[in-house]
């Protein structure tokens, strides 16, 4: 094991950025679109509709929730900008495969309750249908200085299948690492989907609805795919521990993302779903439960960063451990398993899609399962 990446104990890395070419092209690429999940007020969009406009592409905003107004999207675009503003309802009716990993989660303490994974393919699946290869996924809470940065990452497209940018600002990691951070723990950023640059047609790959979705769209059938980081992005602040429901959400998606980059970091399996068996498993859960309690005992006893909120986080770790006391081996082997069938059926399922409608009202059409009614939506394209 690298010593850097491991906590004195040997039980949690925090770093993966290693397995991320950094580079930094002085060659601008083009940008086919953005693609903006969201459930916040459509004011927060004017920054991706402002950044669209200085491309000179289109952005796709996925709307759901209950702040998210469709109608109100388009008033916040600036003059000229091209949009294309979809309600996406409930996800059953989406023209998306009924996952395995999906199926596998449903009615247990681990279903996944968010529709970021099923936007985030419903943006790959448009892509496919309109044609783009280029997409640059943006969150809504991610600001870009300067629209330089977007073609730089997009220029590498050539060469890798995603590029993640930098994400300075606050940093974007699970409540778990949140906390070892702020008790003195050393705990990087990955790539992750909030700002990421992908290739649509070039090995195509899915976000399964679990958390760290992003991290598994990197992944290979045996190896990572490994991905870029170029040019840096904001995120915006908010509290992790408002709630210890976030942590325990959290848990699973992050066990199974570490475990398998856990094996990546150690570069040792030459197919890592043949080494991520149940006595990896076992063993790794050993390590994070380890992990957890660690940070738990500095949370309670040392030294924290100016402002935090002790007790909200020692609640929020508590609900990490008791969520992660209730997952097996058996069922970790059983998720990549499942993961390595969805892949297959994602391939099929975009080869079979429509391509090159160009027009949006064609390809919304085709968002929608038969039978199912047609999505709202707006548009200036």
């Amino acid at each position: 094991m690298r010593p850097d990446l491991a906590t004195p104990a040997q039980h949690h890395h925090g770093s993966h950025r290693h397995l991320a070419v950094g580079l930094e092209p002085a060659v601008p690429g083009r940008v086919d679109a953005l693609v903006v999940p969201t459930v916040r007020h459509p004011r927060w969009l004017a920054h991706a509709g402002a950044l669209a406009g200085a491309l000179g592409c289109p952005v796709v905003t996925l709307h759901s929730g209950r702040w998210s107004v469709l109608p109100t999207a388009g008033t916040v675009m600036p003059a000229g900008t091209r949009y294309l503003a979809i309600e996406i309802g409930d996800v059953e009716h989406l023209n998306l495969p009924r996952f395995e990993t999906t199926r596998l989660l449903e009615g247990t303490l681990f279903q996944r309750r968010t529709d970021l994974a099923p936007k985030r393919n419903l943006g790959l699946l448009l892509a496919r249908l309109m044609g783009w290869r280029r997409i640059m996924f943006l969150d809504d809470d991610i600001e870009v200085t300067r629209p330089e940065e977007i073609r730089r990452a997009a220029s590498l497209l050539d060469l890798f299948d995603a590029v993640g940018m930098r994400i300075g600002g606050f940093p974007d990691n699970s409540v778990v690492c949140h906390a070892h951070r702020e008790a003195g723990g050393r705990q990087d950023t990955f790539v992750g989907g909030g700002a990421l640059a992908v290739e649509t047609r070039r090995d195509p790959s899915f976000f399964p609805n679990i958390y760290n979705e992003d991290w598994f769209y990197l992944l290979d059938d045996k190896a990572l795919r490994r991905p870029a980081l170029a040019g840096e992005v904001r995120q915006r602040p908010y509290n992790p521990y408002d709630r210890p429901s976030r942590a325990r959400d959290q848990e699973l998606g992050d066990v199974l993302a570490e475990g398998i980059y856990w094996l990546l970091d150690e570069d040792r399996p030459k197919d890592w779903q043949a080494a991520a068996d149940a006595d990896h498993w076992r063993e790794f859960l050993g390590k994070r439960r380890a992990f957890i309690e660690d940070v738990l005992a500095r949370v309670r006893g040392g030294a924290l960063k100016p402002g935090a909120d002790r007790r909200a986080m020692e609640e929020s770790l508590k609900g990490a451990l008791g969520r992660l006391l209730r997952i097996e081996p058996e069922f970790c082997v059983a998720y990549v398993k499942a993961w390595a069938k969805d892949r297959d059926t994602w391939r099929r399922h975009l080869a079979g899609a429509r391509k090159g409608l160009h027009d949006p009202r064609q390809a919304v059409r085709w968002l929608t399962r038969s039978g199912a009614k047609s999505l709202e939506y707006s548009c200036r394209l």
